[in-house]
């Protein structure tokens, strides 16, 4: 590959073009240049190292998958940050409702089971009402977004087609939803994030 004495930024059109035609050189340049700093940015809404270089090394993979088109990426660094920051929030909105929706399977079987002691039944009950209270203090629209998505089993495109709002939207208030939820019911959801298909669907 030719060896280009301009910057990195300068150099980037000719590297996309390499890549284009299958070049693993420039594509490395390019992944080099960026993974690190796209880690970082991951971290800060996952919150674990990770799980971001997992999504890093997806948005790259999905790239070089794609490689043909990416001479059509006019600007390839705000392509790679909006992809990381979309696959970041999949991440943490479908932890939301795998965290969320566990924790109330558990509490409504315990509030029914048989073998329950009357103490027991007393934290079963007030860990429902910690809960129910802890979804009624979300904000308006996220409260609607995350009954519609766990209580009414409505798809990501549903709830994007009845509220007439994007899929990414939906994503960035259900990832509000978990923070909020976990912190309220001091659970710390886990690092190893099932990959989001909503939007496949």
């Amino acid at each position: 590959m030719k060896l280009y004495k301009k910057s990195f930024p300068d150099c980037l059109p000719e590297y996309q073009q390499l890549v284009s035609e299958g070049n693993e050189q420039a594509f490395e340049k390019i992944y080099n240049h960026y993974h690190k700093k796209l880690i970082s940015f991951s971290r800060n809404y996952t919150g674990f190292k990770e799980q971001a270089e997992e999504i890093v090394e997806d948005v790259f993979v999905k790239l070089w998958y794609n490689r043909e088109n990416i001479t059509q990426i006019k600007n390839l660094k705000v392509y790679l940050y909006t992809s990381v920051k979309h696959q970041s929030l999949n991440a943490l909105s479908k932890e939301a409702r795998r965290v969320v929706t566990e924790l109330l399977e558990v509490t409504e079987y315990d509030a029914h089971s048989e073998n329950n002691t009357p103490y027991d039944l007393l934290v079963t009950s007030e860990l429902m009402q910690s809960v129910h209270s802890a979804i009624e203090s979300l904000p308006p629209r996220c409260k609607l977004i995350f009954q519609l998505v766990r209580e009414d089993k409505l798809r990501y495109k549903e709830v994007s087609e009845i509220l007439n709002i994007s899929v990414n939207t939906i994503d960035a208030q259900m990832a509000i939803a978990v923070k909020r939820l976990c912190f309220a019911l001091n659970i710390k959801y886990s690092n190893k994030f099932p990959q989001h298909s909503e939007k496949k669907k």
